[in-house]
Parts: C-alpha cells; sequence; structure tokens
C-alpha cells in the first residue's frame, strides 16, 4: 500500500495539483482503501498545526515581508556595498553580504532573493556584471535565508523532530556563514575572469555613515537571537516581538511604508502563512499514516541490511535529500522526509540537531535546482531574465552549496557550534 500511495502522490503532482493537495488526495484514499476511519484524518491535520512553536512561522514571515517592502534592505546594501565595495567585482560579493544580513531578518530564502535582488540588480546591471550570472548569485545567496536563524524550516523541523528550536538556531550560523563565503569565492574569481569595475574607494567615513543608517534593520537579529539565547523569551515570543520591532522601525524610524502598505503586507504574509499551514497539515497525516505503516522503521532495516557503514547510509541519505528539493518544495519535503529519514540517520549515530542542520541546508539547494527553484524564479521575476539562462549561470554556485554541504555532513565538528 505505501507503493500505491506514492504512486499517487506522483500521478497527482503530475497532474498539477498544488503539493498540500497532491498530499492529502493520495493519503486519504491509502487510508480510506484500508478501512481507516477518516475521523483520523480531520485529527491528525489538527494534531499536526497544534504546536506554540508554529506560531513563529506566521510571525517570522511578516517581518521579513516588512523588512523586504520598506528602506531597511536598501540601507543593508549600502552598508555591505561600504564595506566590500572597493574590492574588484565588490558588488557581486556586496551581493552575498547583503544576501547573509538580510537572512538574520526574514527567515525566507524568497524573502531575501527579492529584498537583495530588487535594491542590486540596476546597479549590478549599469556596472557591466554579466544579468544572468548576478541574478543565479543573488539567488544562490538567497538560500543562506533559511540557514542563518532565524530560520522557518528550522521551526518546522523542530516541532516534527520535537527538538530545541534554540539550538537548531544555533547550529546554524557557520553552514550559513560558509555558503557565503563559497559564493564570494566564485564571485571573486568570475570579477578577475571577466574584468569586472572596483567600486567606490574604501572609506572610515562612509562605513560609518551606512552603519548607522543601517543599524535598525541590523539590531533585529540582535533582538531576536539575543532573547532567545539569554532566555527572555522563547523562539515564538521572538518572532511576535520582532514583528513589533519592524512595525515600528518602518512607521516611526523610516517612516517608508503606509498603514495601507502595511495591510497588503499583512495580506500577502496570511496568504503564504496559510499554504505552509495547508502543507504541514496534510503533511502531519501523511507522516502519521507511515508510522502507523511502519515505513520509517522497515526503510532503516532495509538500508542497514545493505550497508552499516555510516558514511555510505548518510551519502545515501543526502542523495535522497537533494533528489526531493528538485521536485518539491522547502517545507513539502521536509516535513514528507523528516520522520522517514530520522530514525535511520539517528541508528547509525547522526544527532537529530546535526540532521536538522543537514535536510535544512540540503533543502534549501534545492531552492536554485529546477524545476521547483522558488529562488530562481523570483530572481528571474526581478531581473525579467528568461529561467534558461540564469539556471545555466547558477551551476558554480550549486556546486559550492553542495560542497559545503558535505563538510556539514562528514566534518560537523568543523563547520557547527
Amino acid at each position: 500500500m505505501t507503493g500505491v500511495l506514492f504512486l499517487l502522490f506522483l500521478l497527482f503532482m503530475l497532474l498539477g495539483l498544488p503539493i498540500a493537495f497532491a498530499i492529502g488526495a493520495s493519503t486519504l484514499i491509502a487510508l480510506h482503501a484500508q478501512g481507516v476511519p477518516l475521523m483520523v484524518v480531520t485529527q491528525q491535520m489538527f494534531q499536526g498545526i497544534n504546536s506554540f512553536a508554529l506560531v513563529a512561522v506566521p510571525m517570522f514571515i511578516l517581518t521579513g515581508d516588512l523588512m523586504a517592502q520598506g528602506k531597511i534592505s536598501e540601507k543593508l546594501v549600502n552598508f555591505a556595498d561600504a564595506l566590500f565595495g572597493f574590492l574588484k567585482g565588490g558588488l557581486a560579493i556586496v551581493s552575498v553580504m547583503a544576501g547573509m544580513f538580510f537572512a538574520a531578518i526574514s527567515g525566507s530564502g524568497a524573502a531575501t532573493t527579492a529584498a537583495v535582488g530588487s535594491t542590486l540588480v540596476p546597479e549590478l546591471k549599469r556596472k557591466g556584471y554579466d544579468p544572468a550570472s548576478s541574478a543565479s548569485l543573488i539567488a544562490a545567496s538567497g538560500t543562506i535565508g533559511v540557514v542563518i536563524p532565524p530560520s522557518v524550516p528550522m521551526i518546522i523541523y523542530a516541532v516534527i523532530a520535537q527538538e530545541s528550536v534554540a539550538k537548531l538556531f544555533l547550529s546554524g550560523f557557520l553552514p550559513g556563514l560558509a555558503m557565503g563565503i563559497g559564493l564570494m569565492m566564485i564571485a571573486i574569481i568570475q570579477a578577475y575572469r571577466r574584468n569586472y569595475p572596483k567600486g567606490m574607494p574604501l572609506s572610515l567615513g562612509t562605513i560609518w555613515v551606512t552603519l548607522r543608517s543601517a543599524s535598525w534593520g541590523l539590531m533585529t537579529p540582535v533582538i531576536i537571537l539575543g532573547g532567545i539565547f539569554s532566555g527572555i523569551f522563547t523562539p515564538s515570543e521572538a518572532a511576535v516581538v520582532a514583528v513589533n520591532y519592524a512595525l515600528i522601525v518602518s512607521l516611526f524610524i523610516y517612516r517608508d511604508l503606509t498603514l495601507r502598505q502595511i495591510y497588503t503586507i499583512l495580506l500577502c504574509s496570511a496568504m503564504t502563512t496559510s499554504v505552509i499551514m495547508l502543507v504541514i497539515a496534510m503533511s502531519a497525516v501523511l507522516s502519521w499514516t507511515l508510522s502507523s505503516w511502519q515505513v520509517p522503521s522497515q526503510l532503516a532495516t532495509t538500508v542497514l541490511s545493505y550497508s552499516s557503514n555510516p558514511y555510505m547510509i548518510m551519502l545515501l541519505v543526502v542523495a535522497v535529500i537533494l533528489i526531493t528539493g528538485i521536485f518539491i518544495e522547502t517545507a513539502s519535503a521536509l516535513i514528507i522526509l523528516t520522520p522517514v529519514l530520522l530514525p535511520l540517520v539517528t541508528q547509525i549515530g547522526i544527532d537529530p540537531i546535526h540532521f536538522g542542520l543537514i535536510i535544512v541546508v540540503g533543502l534549501a539547494i534545492g531552492m536554485i535546482t529546477p524545476p521547483v527553484a522558488i529562488n530562481l524564479y523570483v530572481a528571474s521575476s526581478v531581473t525579467q531574465l528568461p529561467l534558461e539562462q540564469i539556471t545555466r549561470a547558477i551551476i558554480p554556485y550549486l556546486l559550492v552549496l553542495i560542497g559545503v554541504l558535505m563538510l556539514v555532513v562528514y566534518l560537523p565538528m568543523i563547520i557547527t557550534l
């Protein structure tokens, strides 16, 4: 029956059903065929979203949207430009650094790509940077948005695996930094090959002015993460604090958003949240079904019967994560894979927090691997470039990010706190 369930899921996906409905319909049919009372479906849907930790999801989404629509992203870009713009190809480095700054605010890869792309793309074009390469770099930088905390996927994983959100957040700093450094290295190499220009001369005065201007935005992750790690408030409470802080900064300090714009942002954030929550609810039914059929334990037994080498097993797990990320968006893939793979990796001695980092980084890479590559679609929309051009240019950045993922898997002691 497990095979029938997944065949139905793939069929519904090919027919173009939204991912939540594809999961729900395939699971519903499989349960009905086995004579399971369908009241279980509604019970598990409610149970799947009945978690206080999930309150943080809509709040961080709203925070990111408020920051992206206002002047905060522009001021973060200006600060990054003052720091690194003087280097050859400095504007490409600024793209990555701005992505890392915004990642520490938004918790979303798409929001990071949109915010940085809309601010930097005109300037990159004006200075003669290759448009496709610039767009792909910004899209790749957007993947850092779900690795550097706060991170919506990390919250979802923590709920499913019943692990600490704070520990997951803490583990994301160094991998996110490694991803950024890897992307910068490729950007610098391309800058010398294509003879990109230098930016403004390095000036301590400019750095100070732009730092003061961007300080309100840079304080957001300090408040969020400082409050969490100091124990002042929980991640869910931190998310609410972040929303209020973003509103105060946008309305009374920068004064860059009107009440009408905030109303529109609230609607967009609500729609994004509703999609994620529906996917979580439907996936909770699927997870319960697979668990009741003992699929995770059967998978672990089958894999361990072929090999007990943890390195080979983790290579297989990473391949499954990367392939899934190609076809299914991040939240859905996370909810589907975690209950199946977590029992397997814990049997070979992988810590659940370590695995959470692996699956989040692996699925973040899926954001730039078509056909389901949300960051590429956002970059294409911002730059008005065909998706095919951006996809070809993304390859070197994709390889670097996969290399970072391998470091996270096999050398966690040098890349995690």
